[in-house]
């Protein structure tokens, strides 16, 4: 099979941002697929290439695949007016692409929405995975203009309708997408990455953290979605426990955190830039909790998978996560037949139960051993990559066939 990639956030583990499209990539390829992704210069991402850009573009072979590279820059830290230039930017560009060579499928994987337009323009099949559902999360999180709103809506429904199957990262969203008019829906979650991450890398701590600190990481974006003024709101109640909290990452709340921090006095709180994935995974093995947090947004219980709990878990690190629906089951063990806990789930907005749940855990080494050694054991049991890459695959080759 000639397969055509398109995801524009696309980086390999040297990156700091999510490595799915790397390890389905690598997984066809190693199945004996021709396989080619086109991605963009997404922020913090690192694509395997090195060599000048010509005519726009640059492209290489990286683990066993090819990969094309526009010179097109995009990053969270940029607002909406600024990403959907570049949004459109590479679409027409990975159209030029899709109508140039031949392909025997195009796989499109959102975000952003707008990867559907070359598939759609590909003379051959398509597959469209859904890794976030539009238009329905900016719906609920709001500030974004009805007009752009009523175009997604008809974006996404074509996707889905023509698209010979969908990948949903979610049952929220494959229910999405039968419901948009899908003839296929694959429901495949995001998978933990048990040789980057686990009890068995290095560990490091930053120079802030005090020897005798407990460290609660958040690795993930720092943007309007994740809510994380929950979190120093909680850390202003905690001044004084052997506790320091770790925010890591990017977005467009970052200068914001920055400045409450400073503002405030919370010296309990240490903002570190994105780190790449083999250097992160290290900060994760010095840490003892793990934190998921979201906004306040009743859409993301069951709209979201998101990567940062799967490191958390293959990382053995109890989870504490303020998301109802998915993240919660996994802190409580729903998701695996044991049903055996490996975190505490508190109410979303809640700052003191948040805070109560981090004190608890900093005081009690004996419950976050347990719950850690939970969480890898879910890790492994559940969410081991490996078996999504082997479904991924098979979906793949299914509406090929």
């Amino acid at each position: 099979m000639r397969l055509l990639y398109l995801h524009q956030h696309f980086s390999t583990p040297e990156g700091s941002t999510a490595t799915r499209a790397f390890a389905m990539a690598r997984a066809m390829a190693q199945r004996g697929h021709r396989v080619t992704v086109a991605c963009g210069q997404y922020a913090g991402a690192a694509t395997g290439l090195n060599g000048p850009f010509r005519f726009g573009h640059r492209e290489g072979q990286v683990q066993g695949f090819r990969v094309v590279e526009f010179a097109i820059p995009c990053g969270n830290a940029q607002g909406l007016a600024a990403r959907l230039p570049a949004f459109l930017r590479y679409a027409a560009r990975a159209a030029w692409l899709a109508r140039r060579e031949k392909w025997d499928l195009v796989l499109a994987s959102s975000t952003p929405l707008t990867v559907v337009l070359p598939a759609l323009a590909a003379p051959c099949p398509f597959v469209f995975e859904m890794r976030d559902p539009w238009p329905e999360l900016p719906r609920a999180m709001g500030g974004v203009p009805r007009p752009l709103l009523w175009a997604m809506e008809k974006l996404a429904n074509l996707a889905c309708r023509r698209a010979a199957a969908v990948v949903a990262l979610s049952e929220g969203m494959a229910a999405i997408a039968a419901a948009r008019g899908a003839r296929v829906v694959h429901t495949i979650p995001n998978g933990a990455d048990l040789d980057l991450f686990g009890p068995h890398i290095a560990p490091w701590r930053p120079p802030e953290a005090g020897s005798n600190e407990v460290l609660a990481l958040y690795a993930g974006a720092l943007g309007r979605a994740n809510g994380l003024d929950m979190a120093l709101d909680a850390m202003a109640l905690l001044r004084g426990a052997p506790l320091r909290l770790l925010l890591v990452g990017e977005g467009g709340q970052a200068a914001h955190l920055a400045a409450r921090i400073a503002a405030e006095g919370l010296a309990n709180v240490t903002l570190l830039p994105p780190l790449p994935k083999k250097r992160l995974a290290g900060l994760f093995a010095g840490s003892q909790i793990g934190l998921h947090l979201l906004a306040d947004v009743p859409a993301f219980a069951e709209l979201t998978s998101p990567n940062k709990i799967m490191d958390i878990l293959a990382a053995g690190l109890p989870l504490v996560t303020n998301a109802p629906g998915h993240a919660a089951r996994c802190a409580q063990g729903d998701t695996i037949p044991s049903r055996v806990p490996c975190g505490i789930a508190v109410p979303p907005g809640d700052a003191a139960a948040l805070a109560v749940a981090l004190r608890e855990l900093a005081l009690s080494p004996n419950r976050r051993q347990a719950l850690g050694a939970a969480a890898r054991a879910q890790a492994v049991r559940r969410w081991d990559r490996r078996l999504q890459t082997r479904s991924f695959c098979d979906a793949l080759e299914a509406a090929l066939a």
